[in-house]
């Protein structure tokens, strides 16, 4: 299992074909299982785990009615991992402290390396790079990462090695460097200006300062507070990436209220995508057009309004919760909104601050982005999802029956 891990963080971090493997690793884990006949029964009792399967039975449903019958069967091959991921953390031998370790390290600090590599490429040509983010694009990555899922992962970096920190099983020398890469990380998140980054950044921040204040650490709390305020201002006026960010982004936005052409501005496209969703959205609001059929739809609805872009920028929607009421209604919606909220309504879950960070990312990025749109996007919400989520609710469920056995 721990191989399983080290692979699918790798795959996140450079070598693409890894994602393709380690739920198949997963699978063998499972297999390994001395006590197989025993322990797969707690996939079946692991709620979080259910959750991902219940999309993935919708998804089967879906077919039912959609049209697009060889996308559907495409759809099902990419998310066999909802089913096969979870499946592993529950019923495989579950790892040892040391090495879930060091696979959050090995994310962490593989994650700020990257982030190290491409401020390097921007130090470089400063000049070029700051240019290019004035006109809306965005520093790619030194590895072939989409740059939103670049920026929740560097998010996910800094509160992670945070929290590594504090394990016990952590020696000194791990814990300086896990602070140098979280200082890493929200240093790349800030001079290379990823919204995405910042904005799930901050959010979690904030959280977190409002969870001490109504913890009554009154002082603490307002000091985050005042640093969530304070940073986000001091780097408007130190970096200039930021301004340009913020300026390009509020005259981006413009275009499309002022009607102007949006073909070259990316978030106006994004909001004209918004606005044509929710057309379809409004005639198939139950149980969706299928998600197999959403580009489908998207491009018939550009028929009709069309808001003078060329066919090739007529985007796809940027938001999960919008793509999931688009391609499965309500149903689908609920589905999503079950699968982030539902860990927070168990104490147990509540109480672990890696998955609520986690969640708190994930959802936040949803806002911004079509998270599942992507490969790398989706393996990394079923990974974490599951290498956080499921396998917490795994280790209550064997304390739970262990406590039950000695009494």
């Amino acid at each position: 299992m721990w191989g399983a891990c080290l692979a699918g963080v790798l795959g996140l971090l450079a070598v693409r074909v890894f994602v393709s493997f380690a739920p198949i690793i997963g699978v063998l884990a499972v297999l390994a299982n001395p006590h197989l006949k025993r322990d797969i029964g707690n996939y079946f009792r692991n709620r979080a785990a259910l959750w991902p399967a219940a999309t993935f039975i919708f998804l089967l449903i879906t077919g039912l009615y959609t049209s697009d019958l060889g996308g559907w069967r495409h759809e099902l091959v990419r998310y066999l991992p909802w089913v096969t991921v979870p499946l592993a953390f529950a019923v495989a031998v579950p790892l040892a402290p040391r090495q879930r370790l060091s696979v959050g390290a090995f994310f962490v600090l593989g994650t700020a390396v990257l982030g190290v590599a491409t401020l390097s490429k921007y130090f470089l040509d400063i000049g070029s790079a700051t240019e290019a983010i004035r006109m809306g694009q965005n520093m790619a990555p030194v590895t072939p990462i989409f740059h939103i899922t670049f920026g929740a992962m560097l998010a996910l970096t800094f509160f992670g090695a945070l929290l590594l920190r504090r394990t016990a099983q952590a020696p000194k020398w791990l814990r300086r460097v896990l602070l140098a890469a979280a200082i890493a990380a929200a240093a790349t998140l800030h001079i290379l200006a990823y919204r995405t980054g910042l904005l799930v950044l901050y959010t979690g921040l904030l959280a977190y300062a409002l969870r001490l204040i109504f913890q009554k650490h009154m002082a603490l709390g307002m000091a985050l507070l005042v640093l969530v305020v304070a940073t986000p201002l001091a780097a408007y006026v130190a970096l200039p990436t930021v301004r340009e960010r913020v300026s390009s982004s509020i005259w981006d936005v413009q275009q499309y209220t002022l009607g102007h052409d949006i073909n070259d501005y990316s978030l106006a496209r994004r909001l004209a995508a918004f606005e044509t969703a929710g057309a379809i959205i409004e005639q198939h609001w139950l149980v969706g057009v299928g998600p197999a059929d959403t580009q489908d739809a998207m491009r018939e609805q550009y028929q009709w309004q069309d808001f003078g872009l060329r066919p090739a920028n007529r985007v796809e929607v940027h938001n999960q919760y919008v793509l999931a009421l688009l391609g499965g209604g309500v149903v689908g919606l609920g589905l999503l909104l079950a699968l982030l909220v539902w860990p927070l309504t168990q104490a147990h879950l509540r109480r672990n601050p890696y998955v609520c960070f986690f969640l708190l990312v994930e959802a936040t990025a949803m806002l911004v982005d079509s998270v599942t749109a992507l490969h790398i996007g989706r393996h990394l919400l079923i990974f974490g999802y599951s290498f956080l989520v499921v396998a917490a609710e795994a280790a209550h469920q064997q304390k739970q029956r262990t406590l039950n056995g000695s009494q």
